[in-house]
């Protein structure tokens, strides 16, 4: 450890304990007064300081809630903007009152819908009472397992310990961001049994927990969602004219203020330095600048937007993606990041500048994951949690986020359709922009999902290590070419070079997601080992092996050799060192819409036996063979070809713990994996050849020899691919570090690392056709070989990246030949 952080952590540990002795002298308990000394120095306040020195709680609500109505708004919601929004709402969205109505109906019976968790009720066993009320809530259980951690002082709360429960369903509901449901429902509805079951909840949440006592507070990350909720909670509640039975305001501004000193005192700068400090930090800002009633709120918000500043720089790439390299914990930075920027404009702080530059870069990256649909595939660790739960959105579902980014800095290219409902609840106030009218969309007849924004193509988040091919008809697919997660990688996967792959905005192939994290030690594993990932397992090993829910013993480092892209291809070529002294290299070739070829090669030597595994995502069924796989979904068909090994299939497995799926924290869902094994000599390569191409399929996959100079060649492979109407020529090879060779398969010779030749069938059986498109990765010629009967000669004159070109060009470029009969 540095010296600063020896520092920090010895003088935190010494004013924990002594407060920990304080608390076992005098337990803990919650004073109204002690609030009189936690507000600003304002003449304005000097009615309410006074009714709480003297014990005049319902005075000290009155005026308190008459000061919050009277002054400006600081928060992104403002109860005067109440009426534009319902009507706005109702407008755009006019089953929302209902929708809302139904789910404030469920969280007023003690139902809640938590993380992959449904029907919840939060009333212990043997808990008197009703469980739908409020007084029956048991704050510190976990329903799904019965389990209650223990009331202790909050430093000795063991919470990943699994005889605790899981910390995680515990946490969720004691954000209480199910209040802003309740708050949608009360204003959509005009109902007030929702604001009151809020306040109930208030009351007995303070009941249950006191200062410093429990699970509650045990993360400041926890306490920083919650103190969130509550600024939310005020703007949607407070009612000058109501005669509320307890002084909520009262207890609620006592209660943030005690919960934002216990954050202050505690940031996670050497604990969990990642989104855990960024949530931390963005709770000090909002509170500080929303709320200048407390006299610490200065200093506060201070802290919070250095820490926002220095982490932009610390977590973010310049490419835009999150250190975490956790698509999930993108989007919870980016959405940190945004509220961060609403309230700096609100309240004009010139910070704001820099919040919308970093806005722009996390939008920027999630618009590339993003399919278009608006689902980001679940790389890494996916928690369930969101920072604003004001609706029923799925956490993979960004279309939110990036409508509230595409008002707020300006850049329409962001938002996918038309605005969320969410972002007219976050961009309600007058100082922000309104959101943005619904995208233009596609011409009549694309076939692209509604929403494909004309610019968003495909590109590289070469720092983050993310490498996105996308296609204009709408298919997706990421591959993961970038470091084992941040720091610890507490929230990585070993699943290097793995992809994913969204057909016309489906999910074909999948990761499995989470699971879990501490409840369940071989589930935790089990969902981020290699086999539960699209990409090679070597011998039975991960690539990476853990140490505990949040560690690693070892893990693999990857590096990418090559990323080109041209309109209508990418290419990916990258390798790890997961299994060394073998190595697994992994190229990817995409020709949008008619094919993704996965070529896997293993280096070193010995006899191994390798393992692919496919995850199937739960709208495709599957019907394999010997040696494919068809999987169709309502309205489409991709066959999957193997030229070797062979094809299990696994569905709801739980000895070998393949064919599941987990899309959201706690929930199990049978699923399909195909596997695809092969024993062989290193070095050795296996390939995956999706077809995409409904009117020409392939009918037959071979290998073809590679002709080189000895020497020139490291190692290659090459394929014919026999299509009804074409043959597709695939060849992947690696130079020698001379280079200056060139190397054959069939009649075409080239020096280009990877090769697509397609050559359109004159007949059944025959090849000598013309030549239709050709696509060529570093390279610098493409010709037939002299004296056979083709007369393809493409010449560049120099090594070129990339080069894709069609029958028209071939025949119109004076680089290019490609006579008839070639």
């Amino acid at each position: 450890m540095p010296p600063c952080e020896v520092g920090w952590r010895a003088f935190t540990a010494a004013r924990t304990a002594a407060e920990r002795a304080r608390y076992i002298a005098a337990g803990s308990s919650w004073d109204r007064r002690s609030l009189a000394a936690a507000l600003a120095d304002e003449a304005r306040l000097a009615g309410v300081r006074d009714a709480l020195t003297a014990g005049r709680w319902d005075d000290a609500q009155r005026l308190l809630a008459r000061h919050v109505h009277s002054r400006p708004p600081r928060f992104v919601l403002a109860a005067s903007a109440r009426h534009g929004i319902v009507q706005r709402i109702a407008s755009d969205f006019p089953d929302a009152p209902r929708g809302a109505a139904e789910r404030g109906d469920r969280l007023r019976r003690g139902e809640h819908a938590l993380l992959g968790y449904d029907g919840l009720h939060f009333g212990a066993p043997g808990n008197p009472g009703n469980p739908g009320t409020p007084d029956a809530i048991d704050w510190h259980f976990d329903p799904v397992n019965a389990r209650r951690a223990p009331r202790d002082f909050w430093s000795t709360i063991p919470y990943l310990d699994p005889a605790c429960g899981d910390h995680k369903i515990i946490w969720e509901l004691n954000r209480h961001q199910h209040w802003l449901a309740l708050g949608r429902a009360f204003w959509l509805t005009g109902e007030p049994v929702y604001r009151l079951r809020v306040l109930a909840e208030l009351a007995s949440w303070m009941d249950a927990n006191p200062p410093l006592v429990g699970i509650n507070w045990a993360s400041m990350l926890e306490l920083a969602f919650r103190s969130l909720s509550w600024l939310w909670t005020i703007e949607l509640f407070n009612d000058p004219q109501a005669e509320d039975g307890t002084p909520w305001l009262v207890d609620l501004l006592l209660g943030l203020d005690r919960q934002l000193a216990q954050i202050e005192r505690n940031l996670s700068y050497y604990f969990s330095p990642n989104t855990h400090l960024l949530g931390e930090a963005l709770a000090l800002y909002v509170a500080g600048r929303a709320l200048p009633e407390l006299a610490a709120s200065a200093r506060r918000e201070a802290t919070g937007r250095r820490i926002l500043v220095a982490e932009s720089a610390r977590q973010i790439a310049a490419d835009g993606g999150h250190a975490e390299r956790s698509t999930h914990y993108h989007r919870y930075a980016l959405d940190f990041y945004l509220l961060a920027l609403a309230i700096a404009r609100i309240t004009r702080d010139p910070i704001a500048a820099a919040f919308a530059g970093t806005v722009t870069r996390l939008a920027s990256a999630a618009r590339l994951m993003a399919d278009d649909s608006g689902r980001l595939p679940h790389i890494g660790d996916d928690d369930g949690g969101m920072l604003l739960r004001m609706t029923d959105r799925q956490p993979d579902d960004i279309r939110d986020s990036l409508s509230m980014a595409a008002a707020l800095v300006d850049r329409p290219d962001f938002q996918i359709g038309g605005p969320a409902e969410e972002s007219i609840w976050m961009l309600s106030h007058p100082g922000l922009p309104r959101p943005l009218a619904p995208t233009t969309q596609r011409p009549q007849g694309a076939q692209s999902p509604q929403g494909r924004q004309p610019g968003v193509r495909s590109a590289a988040l070469a720092e983050t290590g993310y490498y996105v091919s996308r296609s204009d008809a709408g298919d997706h697919i990421l591959i993961d070419g970038g470091p084992h997660g941040f720091k610890n990688g507490g929230h990585a996967h070993a699943d290097a070079l793995s992809l994913t792959f969204s057909r016309r905005g489906v999910p074909l192939l999948i990761d499995p997601g989470t699971g879990c994290y501490t409840i369940d030690r071989g589930l935790r594993d089990r969902f981020r080992t290699t086999a539960s990932h699209n990409t090679l397992e070597l011998d039975g090993r991960p690539q990476s092996i853990p140490a505990g829910p949040f560690q690693w013993t070892r893990v693999a480092q990857t590096g990418v050799h090559r990323w080109r892209s041209a309109a209508g291809l990418d290419y990916f070529d990258g390798a790890h060192d997961g299994y060394a002294p073998n190595q697994h290299r992994r190229r990817v070739l995409a020709i949008h819409d008619e094919l993704l070829a996965v070529a896997d090669f293993v280096g070193g030597t010995g006899e191994h036996a390798a393992v692919l595994h496919w995850h199937v995502g739960g709208n495709w069924m599957v019907e394999s063979r010997l040696d494919s796989a068809i999987l169709r979904s309502a309205t489409d068909r991709v066959t999957m070809f193997v030229p070797q090994g062979h094809i299990e299939t696994f569905s709801a497995d739980h000895a070998r713990g393949l064919g599941w799926s987990s899309p959201v924290y706690g929930r199990y869902e049978p699923a399909t994996t195909l596997r695809i094994t092969e024993r062989a000599a290193a070095p050795f390569w296996m390939m995956t050849v999706f077809d995409l191409n409904h009117a020409d399929p392939i009918a037959a996959i071979d290998w073809l020899p590679i002709w080189s100079a000895a020497g020139s060649l490291l190692h290659g492979t090459a394929l014919r691919l026999t299509r009804t109407d074409a043959a597709d020529y695939l060849l992947f090879a690696e130079p020698s570090a001379g280079r200056g060779a060139a190397w054959r398969i069939g009649e075409l010779e080239t020096d280009a690392v990877m090769l697509f030749v397609r050559v359109a069938r004159s007949g059944a059986g025959g090849n000598a056709g013309t030549v239709t498109r050709v696509g060529l990765a570093d390279g610098s010629f493409v010709h037939h070989v002299a004296g056979s009967r083709g007369g393809l000669r493409v010449s560049l004159g120099r090594t070129v990246p990339v080069l894709h070109i069609d029958e028209s060009s071939l025949r119109s470029s004076p680089l290019c030949a490609a006579s008839p009969g070639s």
